[in-house]
C-alpha cells in the first residue's frame, strides 16, 4: 500500500518535529516501522514528482516533467511502465484511489489509470479538478459518477471521506488475494476545505491555518483507518505500507508554513528545488516485515517501482532509474546506494514566498544533484535549459554541515561543483528512449466488418533477467474468424530479445462490440509471470480502447 499525501511538509508530521498539529497516527508508524530521513520527492511540483514515483524514472528521462504551462496536463503514455503494470503480472489487483494526475478526462486513452495497470480507479483525472473537495463528480474506471448532493453550491459529499469508504472496501473485497492500493488524497493541497475544523476551532490562528491544520490531521486519520483495516482482517503481518508525501508544502490559500514550521527548518517550500520543496516525510511500516529503525540513506520515491517490483517477485524494467531498498526495509545489508539524486524544475507559476527563497529566480529553469553530502543547485537565465553552463548561476552546499543551505560553498569546491553539474548534463535525455517491456497488441486503427486483418501481439522482455516458457495467446468475440501466421511460443527470451506473433483476424459482416484479449506467459528464475491487454471494438468500425 502506498499512500501519498497532496503538498504533506517535511516538518508536518509529529515524527519529522511537528508540534501544533497532531499526526498519532503517522507518529505511531514511524515508531513501529522505518522512518526514513533523507527521503525525496522526485520534483517540487505535483505533475513531474507523481509521474516519476509511478515509472521510476527521474524527471530527466520521466515522460511528464513538469506541471502544464497554460494548456492540457502532461499525460503517460503506452510506453510507460507504472508499478501497478509491474504487479500485475505477478497477479495483484491493483487500485488507485484518490488523485491522479494525468492525461485529459476521457476512458480509454493512454494516460487513464485503467490503462496504465490500475484495474480499479476511483478519484480525480485532472490537477484543476483536485483542488475541488466537494466535486459535483468523481471519476469511477471509465465513466463520470455525479455527486448530486455537491450540486447548487450545497456541500454533501467530501472527496476524502469517500476515498477512504473505497480504500476499505477495496481492501475488503481483495483481503484473500495479493493486491496494491495507491492511496492519493488530495490532503493537505490548497484549498483548505474541510468539513469542520475539529481540535483547532478554538486556536487564535487565521481561518486558513485552522483548516490546513485539520487537513493534515485528517491524513493521519486516514491514515489510520486503513492501518485499522488490515488489522481487523490480520493483513498488517502481510502488508508493507508506504506513507509520504509528493512535494514540499505549501502557502496558497492564506496559509503560513512558518506557523507549523511545516519544511522542518529546511530552506524552500512546494515549487522551491532547495530541501524544503523536495525532502518529504517516508515512513515504511509492516510488522515482521520493516525493521524499525531510521535511515538516513538518500532515497528517491522513483526507489519505489523496483521495491514494489522485488516484493512482488516481478521483474523491473531495466532502464528505470530507482534501485531496490528490500533489503533496507527488511534490516540486511545489500542496500545500493544511488550514485546520484538529481531534480528539474520548470514551473509555471511561483507565490511570493516561493520567489524569496529563489532569490526571483523560481520562473526559471532550475536543477539540482545530490551525490553524497552534497548538493549542486544551478538556474538557467529564463526558461532556455539549453544555454551555456558559463551563463547558469550555480551554487554548491554540504548537507551534513548544512541541511538548511545556508552557506554557498562553489567558490571554495569549484572541482566538486564542476563534477556535479557535469552529473547534471548526464542526467538529461530528452526523449529518453525506453527498452519494450510486457505485452503489446497492434491492429489497424480501424476494423470494418467483413474484412480480413492481419493482427501481431508482442511480448518483449525489457527486463534484467532471462524470461523462459514464453506463450502468446489472442482470443476474439465468438464468430470471428482467427489463424495462426507465425509462432507463438518461445523457449527463452533474454533482456532486450521479443517474441512477435501474427494472425489472420476475419470480421464477420454483422460484427457487434467485442474484444481482442492478448495475453503472454513466461517464467523468470523465480515466478511465474502473466500478462494481459485488450483492444475494444466498436461497431461503428474504430478501435475504442486498449487496456493492460
Amino acid at each position: 500500500m502506498v499512500i501519498l499525501a497532496d503538498d504533506l511538509g517535511y516538518g508536518e508530521v509529529g515524527a519529522y518535529g511537528q508540534r501544533l498539529i497532531g499526526t498519532p497516527r503517522m507518529d505511531r508508524l514511524a515508531a513501529e516501522g522505518l522512518r526514513f530521513t533523507d527521503a525525496y520527492a522526485p520534483a517540487p511540483v505535483c505533475a513531474p514528482s507523481r509521474c516519476s514515483l509511478l515509472t521510476g524514472l527521474h524527471t530527466g528521462h520521466a515522460t511528464v516533467r513538469a506541471n502544464p504551462f497554460n494548456g492540457p496536463q502532461g499525460s503517460l503514455v503506452s510506453t510507460d511502465t507504472t508499478f501497478a503494470e509491474v504487479l500485475r503480472t505477478r497477479g495483484y489487483r491493483t487500485a488507485c484511489v484518490g488523485k491522479w494526475g494525468f492525461g485529459p478526462e476521457q476512458a480509454g486513452q493512454p494516460s487513464h489509470p485503467n490503462e496504465r495497470g490500475f484495474e480499479e480507479f476511483f478519484g480525480y483525472i485532472t490537477h484543476h479538478h483536485a483542488h475541488q473537495y466537494y466535486p459535483h463528480y468523481l471519476w469511477h474506471n471509465g465513466a463520470k459518477v455525479p455527486l448530486p448532493g455537491n450540486a447548487g453550491g450545497r456541500r454533501g459529499s467530501y472527496a476524502p471521506d469517500l476515498f477512504r469508504d473505497h480504500a476499505v472496501d477495496f481492501i475488503g473485497k481483495h483481503s484473500a488475494e495479493p493486491f496494491l492500493l495507491y492511496l492519493t488524497p488530495n490532503l493537505p493541497h490548497a484549498p483548505g476545505n474541510v468539513p469542520t475544523l475539529g481540535a483547532y476551532a478554538d486556536r487564535h490562528w487565521t481561518i486558513a491555518d485552522k483548516g490546513h491544520a485539520e487537513q493534515v490531521t485528517l491524513v493521519d486519520t486516514l491514515v489510520g483507518t486503513v492501518i485499522d483495516t488490515l488489522r481487523a482482517r490480520s493483513l498488517d503481518q502481510h502488508t508493507i505500507v508506504i506513507v509520504t508525501s509528493d512535494n514540499g508544502p505549501h502557502e496558497e490559500g492564506g496559509v503560513d508554513p512558518d506557523r507549523f514550521n511545516a519544511n522542518g527548518s529546511l530552506r524552500g517550500d512546494k515549487r522551491n528545488i532547495y530541501e524544503g520543496g523536495i525532502r518529504i516525510p517516508f515512513i515504511a511500516w509492516a510488522p515482521g516485515l520493516v525493521a524499525p529503525g531510521t535511515s538516513t540513506r538518500p532515497t528517491s520515491q522513483i526507489d519505489l517501482l523496483p521495491t514494489l517490483a522485488e516484493l512482488a517477485g516481478a521483474p523491473a524494467p531495466r532502464d528505470v532509474d530507482g534501485l531496490s531498498i528490500v533489503p533496507l526495509l527488511a534490516g540486511r545489508s545489500g542496500t545500493r546506494s544511488p550514485g546520484h539524486l538529481y531534480w528539474y524544475r520548470n514551473d509555471p507559476t511561483a507565490t511570493k514566498r516561493e520567489m524569496r527563497t529563489d532569490h526571483g529566480r523560481s520562473l526559471r529553469v532550475a536543477e539540482a544533484v545530490r551525490q553524497g553530502d552534497w548538493k549542486a543547485v544551478r538556474f538557467a537565465p529564463g526558461r532556455d535549459r539549453s544555454v551555456a553552463d558559463d551563463r547558469w548561476q550555480v551554487e554548491l552546499y554540504n548537507l551534513r554541515s548544512d541541511p538548511a543551505e545556508r552557506f554557498d560553498v562553489a567558490a571554495q569546491h569549484r572541482d566538486i561543483a564542476e563534477r556535479l553539474v557535469g552529473l547534471m548534463h548526464a542526467s538529461w535525455t530528452e526523449p529518453y528512449p525506453r527498452h519494450p517491456f510486457g505485452l503489446r497488441i497492434d491492429t489497424p486503427k480501424v476494423l470494418q466488418p467483413g474484412r480480413t486483418y492481419e493482427i501481431a501481439v508482442t511480448l518483449s522482455n525489457g527486463s534484467a533477467v532471462t524470461w523462459t516458457s514464453n506463450r502468446l495467446t489472442l482470443s476474439v468475440p465468438r464468430g470471428w474468424r482467427l489463424r495462426p501466421l507465425s509462432s507463438r511460443s518461445a523457449a527463452r527470451l533474454t533482456p532486450g530479445e521479443s517474441l512477435r506473433s501474427t494472425w489472420r483476424l476475419t470480421v464477420p459482416a454483422n460484427a457487434g462490440t467485442g474484444p481482442l484479449r492478448a495475453t503472454g506467459s513466461a517464467r523468470t528464475p523465480t515466478a511465474p509471470l502473466r500478462f494481459t491487454t485488450r483492444t475494444e471494438f466498436q461497431p461503428t468500425g474504430g478501435v475504442a480502447r486498449s487496456s493492460r
